[in-house]
Order: C-alpha cells, then structure tokens, then sequence
C-alpha cells in the first residue's frame, strides 16, 4: 500500500509540473521585457562605447527569460486544443532546434570558406542562439497553430 501512495503522489507531482501555466497577464509582462532587450541592444550596438560586454549577456539573458515568459502564459481561453497545440509547438521546435544545431555550423563554415580565401575555423553555435531559435519557433508555431485550428 505504501508504494502505491508513493506512486500517486509522485504522479500527482509530475502532473503539477507539465500543467504548469504562468496567468495570461504574464504574456504583456513577457513582450514588455522583449521589447526593452531589443531596443536596449540596439542602444548598446549603435550609442555606448568601451566595453559593455557584461550588458550584451545581461540583455541577451533577460531577452531568453522574456520569451521564456510568453512562452509559459495561458492564453485567455485555455482548453484541451491549446494545451495540444501548446505541446505540438514545444515538440516541432525542440526538433527543429536540434536540426539547427547540427547543421548551422557547417552552413556558417562552407560560406565562411566561400566568401573568404583563408575562410574561418569551424565553430559551435553557442547556446544564446539556439535558445533563442527554439523560442522564436516555439512561439510562432503555436500562434500560427492556434489561427489556423
């Protein structure tokens, strides 16, 4: 009997953590915070001078949480269709984000070589860009998925 007790709990606690939703008011907060990393990027890329390399990771990570926040808020009707889409979209972009990740750096080194005589070193794509290319996958194949259901 203790055993299946410890079962259901544990189920009921996985199951807390896949249903986990932030409230749809998050989704404001989320482009907000996107909002204000882009244009504090351009800021720091086209005003600020001297080294802000500390800022570019400070903007790049509040960029990643905004998208990580859009990403998790309920939409304001939320039922079992947007709970399947919702999954379908991180399912599609977690795919799609491996695929990028193994091919990108080969792309990037043949027109490297291409473009360049002496050509660049091949290197690993670090992990802001395919962060941010599995959010921005995520996110617009649940938007394109929820219009066209």
């Amino acid at each position: 009997m203790n055993t299946e007790k410890l079962i259901n709990c544990e189920r009921n606690r996985f199951n807390k953590i896949i249903k986990f939703r932030l409230p749809h008011r998050f989704m404001r907060i989320g482009v907000a915070i996107v909002v204000l990393s882009i244009v504090m990027m351009f800021v720091r890329a086209f005003i600020m001078d001297g080294e802000t390399e500390w800022l570019k990771q400070l903007l790049q990570k509040t960029l990643l949480v905004g998208m990580l926040i859009m990403s998790m808020s309920k939409d304001k009707i939320e039922d079992e269709m947007t709970i399947s889409l919702r999954g379908q979209s991180y399912a599609v972009a977690f795919i799609v984000g491996v695929i990028y990740a193994l091919i990108m750096p080969y792309v990037e080194f043949g027109v490297s070589n291409a473009v360049n005589s002496g050509g660049k070193a091949y290197k690993d794509l670090g992990d802001f860009q395919v962060l941010l290319f599995m959010l921005m996958i995520q996110l617009m194949f649940y938007h394109n998925l929820k219009r066209f259901r």
